[in-house]
This record gives structure tokens, sequence and C-alpha cells, in this order.
């Protein structure tokens, strides 16, 4: 159970960041964004690797022998994309409005990863749904509050989270390949 706590936190970090990203641009009370926010991150990042764990029981089943490899792979991948990526501008300097179809495509644009990392759920002996639960939950925390740190404090932390939960999956990714 440690470990998907663990990985919630490290993909959550993502969402995170672009919530602090988004709270810094907030010039009024944050509160209807942190609840937006919240939700749209909360509920992708708990449905994705839900979908990614489905399709990881049908895949993992043909390569058994090579799962380990595999999900130690993927997380590696997903983990090193969010450190180059602290060190990037984050999308949503662009972003002039926050409207509901700006929140879900960035929900859906921070959440690909948590899809890929759901192939890994079918190598952790814990429910999968309490674990997208977890997941979601965890994420849902991170974002409402990172629209207030950003509200508060600016984008010093953005990229420092990022980059936090990129070593993290990578870490967690070479745990299931040496024990």
């Amino acid at each position: 159970m440690l470990e998907v706590i663990i990985l919630a936190i490290a993909l959550s970090m993502d969402a995170f960041a672009v919530s602090i990203g988004l709270g810094s641009k907030q010039k009024t009370s944050p509160l209807a964004l942190a609840r937006m926010s919240g939700f749209y991150f909360g509920a992708f990042q708990a449905l994705m690797p839900l979908i990614g764990y489905l399709g990881g029981r049908g895949i993992f089943g043909w390569i058994e022998a090579f799962a380990p490899w595999v999900a130690c792979a993927l997380l590696c991948l997903i983990g090193g994309k969010m450190i180059y990526e602290s060190f990037a501008e984050g999308i949503e300097e662009d972003i002039q409005q926050v409207t509901h179809r700006v929140m879900l495509m960035l929900a859906i644009a921070t959440s690909i990863d948590a899809m890929a990392a759901g192939f890994t759920l079918t190598l952790l002996t814990v429910d999968p749904f309490l674990a997208c639960f977890i997941i979601g939950v965890t994420t849902f925390a991170f974002s409402f509050a990172g629209v207030f740190v950003g509200w508060k404090s600016g984008t010093w932390l953005e990229s420092k989270a990022e980059l936090l939960g990129g070593v993290v999956l990578v870490l967690i990714g070479l745990k299931i390949v040496i024990f």
C-alpha cells in the first residue's frame, strides 16, 4: 500500500505543478479555480491508471517474464519526461482564461502519464480500484492546494514539484526490477 501512496504522490506532481502555474495567474479569490483544478485533475488521474491497468492485464499476460522490465522502462520514461519538463516553461503560461475546455485539455495532458503508470499496477498486490481511488484523491488534494500555493507565492515551486515527481517515478521503476 505504501508503494501506491508514493506512486499517487509522484503522479500528482504534474497536476500540482500545472495548478501552481494556474494559481499564480489568478487575481481574485482562487477557491473556484482550486475546486475546478482538483476535480478535473483528480478525476482524470484516477480514471487513466485504471485504463492502463486493464490494458496491462492483457499485455502483461503475454510477456509475464518481462513484465517487471517493461514496468521499469515505462516508469523511467515517464519519470524522465517529468524531469525534462521540469526544466521547460509550463503550458499554463499561454493560457489567457481558464475554462472547462482548457481544464479538460490540461487534465488529459497531465494524466496520459498516469495511464502508462497504470500498467505497473498489475505488478502490485493491491486492489486496482482502491489504488486508482487513492491516486485520484491524492491528485485532487495536491491540485486544490497547488492553486493556493501559486496564488500566494507565484511559480517558484512549480518546476521543483515536477522534478521530484519524476525522480520518484524513476526510483519506483528501478525498485520493481531490483527487488
